[in-house]
């Protein structure tokens, strides 16, 4: 299960972890220090949530949205809207004109605003790099400035993520094209919110059995643990689960592969966006090819499978394609999207003690590949975008039960993708 993988470095630097040394403590004492590490740890997690959330609520209940989109048909790029979270409206504000935007991150500062260039795509020539553009952002009035933009050092950039003590911007480059492959990306951020170029690109190597999509590694995304040590990137070409630890004083290298290397999941499955629950015990993996999402136990770096749940009914027979996956604000309710031809989210009550997962409803999307979504911050709305028919839905949301409403609120936007919430 734990063979060491292939891996390619583009810059030197990448140090490979020690193995654990052995220790002869009693019985007691390894429990005592096994406690204290997980009391550290819980205590890591939450101070990682506090300096991730967004600023204090408006009083008026006004977030900015932004959404990213695929660009040459009827969107321009990166689009700014009002949302008020009393009646669910969304009031369009601004554009920001980039080439397909797909993807979206926003510092904690909420100043910068980051999205991928998309780049070259299913025609593309394999000698195009993918790109990130920066920009400033204004949250009071909702305007984006363009900064600069850097190679993503690879085809095909799919997702972003800030390191936790905000000095990285990751960047998965899922590369359809089999040179130069599926690889991640290590931007440096500087003090006026640019980017610099990659102080590190790694790249992985191997194929799964899915021929025509598992053909080469397609890092899919970066995540980073609730405690901020570790770094997961899920391969939806190798159906691997990579671990690195962050190490950012040099000590074993920016980011050094870990003494497991990986956590495997069941071949063809594809491997797709993980998630971490919101007290850092569990973790949700969706799996694209599959069309399922699991659960997995997290301890110190390590995920442990505990459950598969398949996202379509029963008796469906079309094609799946499971996407985003995202948690309520309470961690109570898991929200799955599924394209396809099954085009809904599936919605799961989160169990507190154990983290598994009970269906509790499915809502349909409206309309053709629901890739993103997002849950507004007051937990009263779910906002999807339908990738293929150039719209998105406002869904009200229960939080007692968790399910979405009738009659959502539509917005004609072309080709949505991701959505953020910002506090003006």
């Amino acid at each position: 299960m734990f063979q060491r993988p292939a891996y390619a470095y583009a810059v030197p630097g990448l140090l490979p972890t020690r193995p654990p040394r052995a220790r002869g403590r009693s019985g007691l004492t390894r429990s005592l220090v096994r406690s204290l590490l997980i009391m550290a740890s819980v205590a890591a997690t939450h101070a990682f949530a506090q300096t991730s959330s967004s600023a204090p609520a408006p009083a008026n209940g006004v977030y900015d949205l932004i959404v990213g989109t695929y660009t040459g048909g009827k969107s321009e790029g990166l689009y700014v809207y009002r949302f008020d979270t009393k009646t669910g409206e969304a009031t369009p504000v601004s554009v920001a004109k980039t080439v397909n935007p797909s993807y979206l991150v926003v510092s904690r500062d909420r100043r910068f605003v980051y999205a991928v260039n998309e780049l070259p795509g299913d025609n593309g020539p394999a000698s195009q790099r993918g790109s990130v553009s920066a920009f400033g952002f204004d949250p009071a009035s909702g305007q984006l400035t363009f900064l600069d933009k850097v190679s993503s050092e690879g085809n095909d950039p799919c997702y972003l993520s800030l390191s936790p003590d905000g000095k990285y911007l990751l960047v998965a480059n899922y590369s359809v094209a089999a040179d130069p492959g599926g690889s991640f990306a290590v931007l440096p951020v500087e003090q006026d919110g640019q980017l610099g170029a990659a102080v590190l690109t790694v790249h992985h190597d191997g194929s799964g059995p899915v021929k025509g999509r598992q053909d080469n590694a397609h890092v899919h995304s970066t995540v980073f643990s609730p405690d901020g040590q570790y770094l997961f990137t899920q391969d939806l070409g190798t159906d691997k689960l990579y671990a690195y630890r962050y190490t950012p004083d040099g000590s074993r290298g920016l980011f050094g592969p870990t003494a497991w290397r990986y956590t495997d999941v069941k071949a063809g499955t594809g491997p797709r966006h993980l998630v971490f629950g919101n007290d850092g015990r569990y973790a949700y993996l969706t799996s694209e090819l599959a069309g399922t999402v699991s659960v997995f136990r997290y301890r110190d770096g390590h995920l442990t499978l505990e459950q598969v749940e398949k996202l379509a009914e029963p008796d469906f027979k079309g094609a799946v394609g499971a996407a985003a996956l995202h948690l309520s604000p309470d961690g109570k309710f898991l929200y799955v999207s599924n394209r396809g031809d099954a085009n809904d989210i599936s919605i799961f009550a989160v169990d507190e003690s154990t983290g598994k997962l009970k269906r509790v409803g499915r809502q349909a999307s409206l309309g053709k590949s629901p890739r993103e979504f997002a849950i507004d911050p007051t937990g009263q709305w779910l906002i999807v975008g339908n990738q293929n028919s150039d719209t998105a839905y406002v869904f009200r949301r229960d939080p007692q039960t968790g399910l979405l409403g009738p009659d959502p609120k539509p917005i004609e936007i072309g080709s949505p993708v991701d959505f953020k919430f910002v506090a003006p």
